[in-house]
């Protein structure tokens, strides 16, 4: 079992505390040009902070065709001394200019299998993830034939598979296509933004049937979710699903960065959720959701 690192692949052991969805770069047709995450020394900065809170290993879920620069990835971990998980896969259609999503519709598994096994565009830096995005409630055409994509990718190379929830709906209906009909496992799955449907019935039935939950509160885009992500927490770790938890930040906009003075960033996670989740849970939940989850969830036996 390996971590797949933009660096190299690591032992889960090595991953070290991790925050389990942000983005170092970004850019959508769906947010202004100017908030576009797209600045090498920001990144450096808002890595560094992270780093300086206690910080080991980011996964930055930003898929293909959203500027991941991949180039100034390896660059930027190694100075930083932060391991950086990279993304494959494809986002909302929305996120994109009009007519691309079209033009690689036929390509979809053939480019995340490229981009996890030989690299991302023209560099040899490899994603050790995919990911992909649900509808809003229910799977729309496009995201049903992006999971399916990503499912042939992943009984490709065993990569595991991260989904944005619009709104945190629908991850139930993700499970039944991506679970129950192309059978990928459960523990090959990431459901993310369920902090956005705060249903704790819904969690606790998304926790039964084995997949990763991941809450990413701290974005300043959805900071009114911020009060409820305690609770929905605590009633996963009181049914018994503390080992089953994976916390992010989120960051999507420039805004949102700790070193513009307006956004929480990547330390926040550390400087401000760590020691409230020790307090309310202890310290085993708190290694579980910062340590031993991630290394957990983002580690598979590659194929290739």
């Amino acid at each position: 079992m390996r971590i797949r690192t933009v660096l190299n692949d690591l032992v889960p052991s090595a991953l070290g505390v991790t925050d389990s969805h942000d983005h170092l770069f970004f850019r959508s047709a769906a947010l202004p040009p100017e908030q576009a995450l797209d600045d090498e020394a920001g990144a450096v900065a808002e890595v560094r902070a992270f780093a300086d809170a206690g910080g080991q290993a980011i996964v930055q879920w930003t898929p293909h065709g959203l500027n991941r620069r991949a180039d100034l990835l390896p660059g930027i971990s190694t100075s930083t001394g932060v391991a950086i998980v990279a993304a494959t896969g494809l986002h909302r259609r929305e996120h994109y200019q009009d007519g691309y999503v079209d033009k690689i519709h036929g390509e979809l598994a053939e480019i995340f299998v490229r981009e996890l096994t030989t690299g991302i565009g023209d560099t040899q830096v490899r994603a050790g993830l995919i990911k992909v995005s649900g509808g809003f409630h229910v799977l729309d055409a496009h995201a049903e034939h992006v999971l399916r994509a990503a499912a042939e990718a992943h009984h490709a190379t065993n990569a595991p598979i991260a989904v944005h929830h619009e709104l945190g709906s629908a991850a139930d209906a993700v499970l039944d296509l991506l679970v129950d009909k192309l059978d990928v496992h459960p523990a090959a799955v990431v459901l993310g933004h369920l902090n956005r449907f705060p249903d704790h019935r819904a969690h606790l039935e998304l926790a039964r049937r084995g997949a990763w939950l991941a809450f990413d509160g701290p974005s300043r885009a959805n900071n009114a979710t911020d009060p409820r992500l305690m609770d929905c927490l605590a009633a996963l770790v009181d049914a018994g699903y503390g080992d089953r938890l994976l916390l992010g930040g989120d960051t999507t906009t420039a805004r949102a960065r700790a070193s513009t003075g307006e956004g929480p960033g990547l330390p926040y996670l550390l400087t401000h959720l760590r020691p409230r989740i020790t307090r309310y849970f202890g310290s085993e939940i708190a290694d579980n959701v910062f340590r031993n989850n991630p290394a957990r969830a983002f580690a598979t036996d590659w194929r290739a």
